[in-house]
């Protein structure tokens, strides 16, 4: 066989060799994540809620971090959590789709 090995990456499922840009393994037929495929997550909604709810943590929640949303709970008549998610807003707009998807799925 007189494939590329840079071509080449193993299935999320059983582990096998597969080539970079297949979509689906044909041995088990498991899903591949790629660059191009976005999250489940919406960066969008992450920040409209870390926005108008993000004092609470919501958008912790949202995006599956329940312990740091818990602490925005406990601490949110401090107000600092509001301060950090305005923060944190600023990120999740500036990011890529790309590394939003990578890094909250």
């Amino acid at each position: 066989m007189a494939t590329n090995l840079s071509q080449m990456k193993y299935c999320v499922g059983c582990a096998k060799e597969l080539h970079s840009s297949a979509s689906a393994c044909p041995a088990c037929g498991a899903k591949q994540g790629s660059s191009g495929q976005s999250g489940e997550k919406s960066r969008i909604a992450a920040v409209l809620l870390a926005l108008f709810l993000g004092g609470f943590g919501v958008h912790k929640f949202y995006l599956g971090r329940v312990a740091a949303g818990i602490l925005y709970l406990l601490f949110c008549w401090t107000f600092i959590p509001a301060i950090i998610a305005f923060i944190e807003m600023i990120i999740y707009l500036t990011m890529s789709d790309e590394a939003f998807a990578e890094k909250y799925g």
